[in-house]
């Protein structure tokens, strides 16, 4: 699932007020309307496009309930990664050859990260969500959780309405309203659209082509520097300094290999940026992250979602399956609960109390174990959570 808010540069003045989250829901709907008029939309076609809308509780259940991303990246690799997904990968490079191709030569992404984003996100097309996308996009921009995120989505929608290519009625897919084979939301759409099969219509929920053309080129909107790697598997020495690794730190990749970091597969590249990261600690599996590997956040914000497409993206193109190590126990769910609270009442910042080793929990981790003296390999576990 992408998650990622954009603001939409209108241009056209005055505007009404945006509609306030919450509240009754008929009302806000109201206040959607007149803004989408103010924005230069004709009336009929507001009243049309919103006309069958309602809420649906489905869709903040589905928000509320993430609690997969608890998992630690083995776990979670393990649940995703399966023999068939692997095998399907395969087959459909050599189906759509000329496509990956084409998206080689023009937006320089390589056939395995996107083939991921296919597999994790809709099992390569085969079942892409069967939530009425206005419904969730409305109900979630009435929602005060996160209500910019969804609002501009809204008019997105309205403006492919527009165009003939978004049906408020029929239009389904996921329950954040992302839309197609590789889940874009309606703003990517419109940015990122193109029509890899040249029958005019960019149309992500049935042509892989379009699908596929239109995630690399949102790649490449995104950042992604062209024929770069993403991630590599290293092995790293028994005794260092566990404060560098984390994404907030960089090197170059010569720096790493000095420091004793050694590549599992492939060469280490030397002169790209990149940061050591340990998503089970010291003891566990080990990744270089090379810049590339950030523009994954743009798609995902999830850190364990984003290593485990990255590292299938490599498994597609080749690589040998990660050295898991022997990694001390993880926190359950309740416990590392617990441990952010205690963190956020020693001043730490760690965000939402979610149970989640989200990057803000990560960094916290990291800084206390630094505090009390511990190896600072930002990975918690029932010994640091006793010592809090």
């Amino acid at each position: 699932m992408r998650v990622l808010s954009f603001a939409l540069a209108i241009g056209l003045a005055p505007l009404a007020a945006s509609a306030s989250c919450g509240g009754n829901f008929t009302s806000f709907v109201s206040a959607m309307k007149e803004e989408a008029v103010s924005r230069g939309h004709a009336p009929g076609s507001v009243d049309r496009f919103f006309a069958a809308v309602q809420p649906d509780p489905n869709v903040i259940k589905a928000d509320r309930r993430q609690g997969v991303f608890q998992l630690n990246f083995t776990d979670f690799a393990r649940r995703l990664i399966s023999r068939n997904r692997f095998n399907t990968g395969g087959a459909k490079v050599q189906e759509f050859e000329s496509t990956f191709k084409r998206i080689i030569d023009e937006y320089g992404v390589s056939p395995g990260v996107l083939l991921a984003f296919w597999a994790f996100e809709t099992d390569y097309g085969s079942f892409q969500g069967d939530f009425n996308t206005l419904n969730a996009l409305v109900t979630l921009a009435h929602d005060c959780r996160r209500p910019d995120l969804f609002r501009p989505q809204v008019f997105a929608a309205l403006e492919l309405y527009e165009r003939g290519d978004f049906d408020p009625v029929r239009t389904t897919g996921a329950w954040a309203g992302e839309i197609g084979m590789v889940q874009m939301l309606p703003q990517d759409i419109l940015d990122n659209g193109v029509d890899g099969d040249g029958d005019g219509k960019v149309n992500l929920k049935t042509s892989a082509p379009d699908a596929l053309l239109s995630g690399a080129k949102m790649l490449s909107h995104l950042g992604w520097r062209p024929h770069e790697p993403w991630l590599q598997e290293v092995s790293v020495p028994r005794k260092m300094d566990w404060s560098q690794s984390g994404l907030r730190t960089t090197k170059p990749g010569a720096e790493w290999a000095a420091m004793g970091i050694k590549s599992r597969d492939g060469d280490i590249a030397g002169s790209l940026p990149a940061s050591l990261i340990l998503p089970q600690g010291r003891n566990g599996p080990a990744f270089l992250a090379y810049p590339n590997f950030r523009v994954y956040f743009e798609w995902n914000q999830s850190f364990t979602y984003v290593l485990t497409a990255a590292y299938f993206a490599n498994r597609l193109q080749g690589s040998p399956v990660f050295t898991a190590g022997n990694p001390d126990p993880g926190l359950t769910g309740d416990e590392m609960k617990q441990l952010q609270r205690k963190l956020a009442a020693r001043g730490y910042d760690v965000g939402e109390i979610d149970g989640i080793l989200g990057a803000g929990t990560r960094a916290a981790v990291q800084a206390v174990q630094v505090e009390l003296g511990l190896p600072a390999d930002a990975w918690p576990t029932r010994g640091l959570l006793s010592k809090l």
